[in-house]
């Protein structure tokens, strides 16, 4: 047998081509040479039925409606997650209490009349009355009543207190970690300079210095005035690692600007460490502020829980009091409650950052070609289906 045979027999088969040579189509029709591996023509580009065309510049062949992006983007950021948080039951109970406590403090107000002395008979005990469920107090006012208008200064305090720390924790976590140099260390030098000031006195001082009169908004920001440099310090090094990941330096070989970068690439990749410590900054508000209206640090003008404790120890002597101790245990058992609900949403929440999550619990959008499909009596596939049937044509 001639050992040329082989290669007769492929220059004679013109759907053949050999790795680098041009084929028999491709001379003829006068098209540039490319590879029969790639597909791209000698400079890099591209080839197509109507002509050289950059990767770039390539499109899909299904394209989505307005409407159907909408419907996307809505099932992405919205259902998505609501799917998650209602499949885990952690994330489930967290969420009802937590919109128990949303609802407490914006239509409770409004529904509930507000607390008066002499509402009613002098300490009366929880669950004895339905007029007054949780009891009263001994100057005859309703527990309940108490509880539902303090609830709306305590959210303030809790939003405040929890976003100042997050936001600025963050952005100068980020800003050092992204950056270095000089800018790392001139923000970690104030870093350091916060860290070591105790929180408490400081508390103290600049409530009795910038005479807030008990605006709620500014007590959750002194509350959490220096917390904000730990969780500083934390997110730098997380970004340290972040900045040297494949799609980072990705991002900034294709000159995408930094605020995008850090925005779209680093932040998104630290959210679950952020969720949780928002929730962990929401409840060192919650004890912290309760703590300083039981001492009589803080001043006030609304009835708070930390002021109930107060008034129930110091008026009722309700620790050692049976008939006054509902009065200290209502306002106990409402921040316990809130704590808690805030712990099981956030460690609930953590999977809605996971994207493997999120892609199992969001439906894709059919497009008119896939409409077409559907009617023929084929279903409309998810994200889930389709990573099942890969996984199955895998295996």
């Amino acid at each position: 047998m001639n050992p040329t045979d082989g290669n007769d027999s492929a220059d004679a088969d013109p759907g053949v081509d050999t790795v680098g040579s041009e084929s028999v189509e491709d001379h003829q029709s006068g098209t540039p040479p490319r590879s029969s591996i790639t597909g791209h023509d000698q400079k890099g580009q591209a080839l197509t039925d109507g002509g050289t065309v950059s990767e770039f510049e390539q499109m899909a062949d299904v394209s989505m409606t307005t409407a159907e992006r909408r419907r996307q983007w809505f099932d992405e950021k919205i259902l998505a997650p609501a799917r998650i948080v209602w499949d885990d039951w952690r994330a489930r109970t967290g969420a009802l209490i937590v919109l128990l406590y949303l609802l407490m403090g914006t239509i409770g107000p409004l529904v509930v009349t507000a607390p008066q002395p002499n509402q009613g008979p002098r300490l009366i005990g929880a669950f004895r009355s339905l007029q007054y469920p949780l009891g009263t107090t001994a100057s005859g006012e309703d527990i309940f009543a108490q509880i539902i208008h303090a609830t709306p200064s305590m959210l303030i305090m809790i939003a405040s207190g929890a976003v100042f720390t997050v936001v600025l924790g963050t952005a100068v976590g980020t800003l050092a970690g992204y950056k270095g140099g000089r800018t790392d260390s001139a923000l970690m030098t104030v870093t350091d300079i916060m860290m070591t000031i105790p929180g408490l006195p400081l508390t103290i001082v600049l409530a009795a210095a910038l005479q807030i009169k008990g605006n709620p908004a500014v007590i959750g920001i002194l509350i959490t005035v220096n917390a904000w440099a730990g969780l500083g310090r934390a997110i730098r090094s997380q970004v340290l690692t972040l900045r040297d990941s494949e799609y980072v330096e990705a991002s900034r070989i294709m000159g995408i600007e930094t605020p995008t970068i850090i925005t779209s690439d680093i932040i998104p990749n630290l959210m679950p460490y952020i969720t949780m410590n928002f929730v962990q900054q929401a409840r060192a508000v919650i004890f912290g502020s309760v703590g300083l209206y039981f001492l009589g640090v803080l001043p006030y003008n609304n009835v708070n829980w930390g002021v109930m404790m107060n008034a129930a120890v110091e008026r009722a002597g309700a620790v050692s009091s049976p008939l006054a101790f509902h009065w200290l245990l209502m306002p106990m058992l409402t921040i316990i409650f809130l704590a808690l609900g805030l712990t099981l949403l956030a460690q609930g929440a953590d999977r809605i950052f996971n994207p493997r999550v999120r892609a199992r619990h969001a439906k894709s959008i059919s497009s008119g070609d896939d409409g077409d499909d559907d009617e023929d009596g084929d279903p409309p596939t998810t994200s889930a289906t389709a990573r099942e049937m890969s996984t199955a044509g895998g295996n």
